[in-house]
């Protein structure tokens, strides 16, 4: 999270800072460190695609949490793009048992620390229908994420949608300075799902100016290497920038596209938006929640579907609802806000535990795992 930092990241800190300002004490922890439990009310726990790691402190804290799913799909990529050994196994497998014999081989490898041994016999799915069901509150991304977690889980969980965000002192948009209108940006971590590859081969040669800003994925050195190589003269690479200098960039770039092969949100789309850049988009995921008709959607399979969005995008007026949409409701503080208001409900939950009859055995039930 703190060395390939990317949208996840930005949305832990901008939660715990605008949670600070409406008087919430939050603290941001790693997996691996050694928590003080005593000190905190609730924990807030974010990506349940890692289970291992949720479960391992919740069954040592035996307090009341709360999740950000973040529920990614990899699909896809895994049985489309992803070569090798590893992508023929990965195509036979559910999207919860291609993440399980992924999070295994990080362990093997050496990569990741496994913290919790029962995973290795509960398994991905079974870890996370836990989670789900013991968690207080779980905040999902969008209506359509809660939706997916629902039928992909089977559980009708307490789940609540929470909006990402972009911050409005960061992210100022000033009219009167132009655009340039032959620069695409691509800002996000370089790794096959966001699948810049065929962003390269989409736009390679042509008269666009492709900036891509983001760090490498620590876990795919080739894949990074081949869009290197790949990548003709008008493709520029920059390491990744802290918010207050991208939106300088932002507000230069005339398109920014994320292609990826699956997008919750696509924070950086979000915030190139709000500084007036034409977004060009994955049509898989949760976007169009986000974007409706506003957004220029593209097949991620396809460098054909790439370049004819970029180029319509190109050409194209800002659309000025769509700023005015995600200032009005797609900030942090709103985010802040609503997550505040279900901190509070439920430490009033469990300050009188006879009105929810979820709390009796809570802390048994996660021992037992």
């Amino acid at each position: 999270m703190l060395t390939v930092k990317g949208g996840d990241t930005i949305q832990v800190f901008q939660t715990a800072k605008h949670l600070a300002r409406l008087g919430i004490s939050a603290d941001v922890k790693l997996t691996q460190e050694k928590i003080n439990y005593s000190n905190y009310d609730l924990l807030h726990f974010f990506n349940i695609t890692r289970p291992a790691d949720i479960l391992f402190h919740i069954q040592k804290a035996g307090k009341p949490f709360v999740i950000t799913t973040i529920l990614i799909d990899y699909s896809d990529f895994d049985k489309i793009y992803r070569k090798g050994i590893s992508g023929f196994i990965l195509r036979f497998l559910s999207a919860d048992n291609a993440e399980y014999i992924k999070a295994m081989a990080r362990f093997l490898k050496g990569q990741e620390r496994l913290m919790t041994r029962s995973y290795v016999w509960m398994g991905q799915r079974k870890c996370i229908k836990e989670i789900l069901t013991h968690a207080a509150m779980v905040f999902s991304n969008s209506h359509m994420e809660s939706k997916k977690i629902t039928q992909r889980y089977g559980l009708n969980t307490n789940c609540v949608a929470v909006s990402n965000g972009v911050d409005p002192e960061v992210f100022a948009y000033n009219e009167q300075i132009g655009k340039d209108e032959t620069l695409v940006l691509c800002v996000g971590r370089i790794e096959g799902i966001k699948n810049q590859l065929n962003l390269i081969e989409a736009l390679n040669n042509t008269k666009y100016k492709l900036l891509i800003i983001g760090s490498a994925a620590p876990n795919q050195p080739t894949y990074y290497r081949e869009c290197r190589r790949t990548a003709a003269s008008n493709v520029h690479f920059m390491d990744f920038v802290e918010q207050s200098e991208l939106a300088l960039y932002y507000q230069r770039a005339k398109v920014h596209v994320l292609a990826s092969w699956f997008e919750a949100c696509g924070l950086s789309s979000l915030e190139a938006a709000a500084m007036g850049c034409n977004i060009v988009i994955t049509a898989n995921g949760y976007t169009r929640e986000y974007y409706e008709g506003y957004a220029f959607y593209c097949h991620p399979e396809s460098p054909a579907s790439i370049l004819q969005a970029v180029n319509e995008a190109a050409v194209s007026g800002f659309p000025k609802k769509l700023r005015e949409k995600i200032l009005s409701v797609y900030t942090w503080p709103q985010a802040a806000a609503r997550i505040a208001k279900a901190y509070h409900h439920i430490q009033h939950t469990y300050e009188h535990p006879h009105r929810n009859n979820r709390v009796k055995g809570y802390s048994q039930s996660l021992r037992r795992l």
